[in-house]
């Protein structure tokens, strides 16, 4: 199965989307090392750019992030989280069973951000917690702005 990639550039900072199989594995802050770009890609391109424009509130990719079954699970939560809402890691863990901190783990692992929503957990006060991708919590704190779910 070949993988491909391809750069898009966001708000945010370069988003590098990656491609293996017809599904979406992965997106990461940084650049594609070679682009390889693809009907898949492009599509995910320009679904991410309608985001950002704030045209676009879900997307509509296969997706196939890699983790564990836990990990799987609590992603497949961040999807029910609508556009412009926030739950807590404590709202994830009692979804499913787990604790605040397993479901911060997974956050943390979520190979697919942005599409995978992890930036929509927040602490139980509501505050910003980690975040692993682009410049961390302050990248966060923009999608967040940039869905109305944080005001400042």
């Amino acid at each position: 199965m070949s993988k491909h990639s391809i750069t898009v550039e966001t708000p945010t900072g370069p988003l590098c989307v990656s491609e293996e199989g017809g599904e979406i594995t992965r997106v990461s802050w940084n650049r594609a090392a070679e682009e390889s770009p693809t009907p898949l890609l492009e599509e995910a391109a320009r679904q991410l750019r309608d985001y950002f424009d704030g045209k676009r509130q879900d997307f509509d990719l296969p997706l196939r992030p890699r983790g564990s079954d836990f990990q799987k699970t609590v992603w497949r939560q961040m999807l029910k989280i609508p556009y412009g809402g926030t739950k807590t890691y404590g709202d994830l863990a009692r979804a499913i069973d787990g604790t605040a901190r397993s479901v911060g783990t997974a956050c943390g692992a979520n190979p697919i951000p942005v599409i995978i929503p992890c930036h929509r957990v927040v602490g139980a006060d509501g505050t910003m917690t980690g975040f692993s991708g682009g410049e961390g919590v302050e990248t966060k704190q923009a999608l967040l702005r940039l869905e109305g779910a944080l005001l400042i």
